[in-house]
């Protein structure tokens, strides 16, 4: 899996985004940052927890300047009828077929043919700034996704459970 300092491969995929189909290519988003997420499939149990919860806090990612995509090895068809099912998803939802880029991520699941459940954080020149990968059947948080955003975007040091608007460091000092 890839960590912190690692440069984030590119790709460009087929993608469901803005309820039509369209192709998406890493070296062309325009934010500063990137929140990448790779969840194993649609019309699944879980990940429709997390794609729609992640829809809700888009305008809160985008405030720090950061870009949500959503990455499985469902086809971009299949990405587009979930979206609708789902009542619209306000950002992309990739479409990794064979599982090319969550091979290249290191969060490809062999035995089930998906990509695990993890999350990159990937900064303005295509480094990953955080990885955290759990097995499928533990949904992620986006509240603590948006809260690592807030803090990597910070650029301080940010103790756990770190909150914007509280001090950065013990005690809530500033460093």
């Amino acid at each position: 899996m890839l960590k912190p300092g690692d440069i984030a491969p590119a790709f460009e995929l087929p993608c469901a985004v803005d309820d039509r189909l369209s192709r998406l290519s890493l070296s062309k988003v325009a934010s500063q940052f990137v929140v990448l997420f790779f969840y194993p499939r649609d019309f699944s149990f879980i990940c429709p927890t997390e794609v729609v919860g992640f829809h809700k806090a888009e305008r809160d990612f985008a405030a720090e300047g950061a870009q949500l995509m959503g990455i499985s090895v469902d086809n971009a068809e299949s990405h587009l009828r979930w979206a609708r099912e789902l009542g619209g998803i306000n950002y992309p939802l990739l479409a990794d077929e064979g599982g090319t880029v969550a091979q290249a991520y290191g969060v490809f699941d062999e035995r089930e043919k998906v990509a695990l459940r993890a999350t990159f954080i990937l900064d303005p020149q295509r480094v990953v700034a955080y990885a955290l990968a759990s097995r499928n059947n533990v949904g992620r948080s986006v509240v603590e996704t948006l809260r690592v955003m807030r803090a990597v975007c910070s650029r301080r040091l940010c103790p756990a459970d770190w909150k914007p608007g509280q001090g950065f460091g013990p005690a809530g000092q500033n460093y």
